[in-house]
């Protein structure tokens, strides 16, 4: 243990000696567009409904078939709902057993 670190705890993820790399510290989030006035100006066209320009805003479900639309909306709302309801309380039981497993696998 070097004098470092025991004055200065390293963190893991960034200790080069080991082999590990900084890609996996960095986010894998994509790299849209962070400028303030920009999402400024998006927040304020969604807000009046159209573009600062004056033409219309592109409609989110352009090319998509409106029925699909309307039933992906119903089912989504009610979906969780009715299938906790048609569970029985020991599948019920079993499904949240499996998926705590499966949240605290590798960890220890």
């Amino acid at each position: 243990m070097d004098f470092c670190d025991w004055v200065i705890p390293r963190d893991p993820r960034l200790d080069f000696r080991h082999g590990a790399s900084i890609l996996q510290v960095m986010p894998t989030r994509s790299s849209k567009d962070h400028d303030f006035t920009r999402s400024a100006l998006r927040a304020v066209e969604q807000t009046i409904g159209e573009q600062w320009d004056g033409s219309p805003l592109a409609d989110p479900h352009a090319g998509k078939n409106p029925a699909a639309v309307a039933l992906g909306k119903l089912g989504g709302a009610k979906g969780g709902a009715a299938r906790a309801a048609a569970l029985s309380p020991r599948k019920r039981s079993a499904i949240a057993k499996k998926a705590a497993l499966a949240r605290w696998k590798g960890k220890s």
